[in-house]
């Protein structure tokens, strides 16, 4: 995983992870990745320098060594946070079957309730395309980080 530093068009700054360069290049190709403080699809690379330490810190055990993992300190971190668990109190997670299930719920063949989850992007854009209201998530589900 590869964290980095992003802008949109519309000069917000924000980081975000990915499995590789390439991951990130297909993924904003395909406009899936977005804004987290005005969802604009139009994003790129911001001008980043290696995390780089001089000396070993001491830090206590269990805790994330590069400090990435921290409680949010910007508002939009906690309004991100805010949004995570939010999503994981009051609706479903569905995983890869995202698509499919928005889409039963759209056509009235299963009961509507909130889920969320993950889908290709090619099936996220039919769903867009078919008038399902969907959008993608500024956050992994907990279930996909480790």
């Amino acid at each position: 995983m590869i964290r980095f530093s992003l802008r949109c068009d519309q000069g917000h700054g924000f980081d975000s992870w990915f499995q590789s360069s390439e991951g990130f290049e297909r993924l904003a190709a395909a406009g899936m990745v977005a804004c987290a403080v005005c969802g604009s699809a139009r994003v790129e690379k911001a001008l980043m320098a290696p995390a780089l330490r001089t000396e070993r810190q001491d830090q206590p055990e269990g805790s994330d060594p590069a400090g990435q993992l921290s409680r949010p300190e910007t508002e939009v971190e906690q309004a991100i946070a805010a949004l995570r668990k939010h999503l994981a109190d009051n609706s479903d997670y569905v995983g890869m079957n995202f698509a499919a299930e928005a889409r039963a719920m759209h056509e009235g063949t299963v009961p509507e309730r909130p889920i969320h989850g993950e889908a290709k992007a090619e099936d996220a854009r039919t769903l867009i395309e078919d008038g399902i209201p969907v959008t993608p998530l500024p956050f992994l589900s907990p279930r996909k980080t480790n």
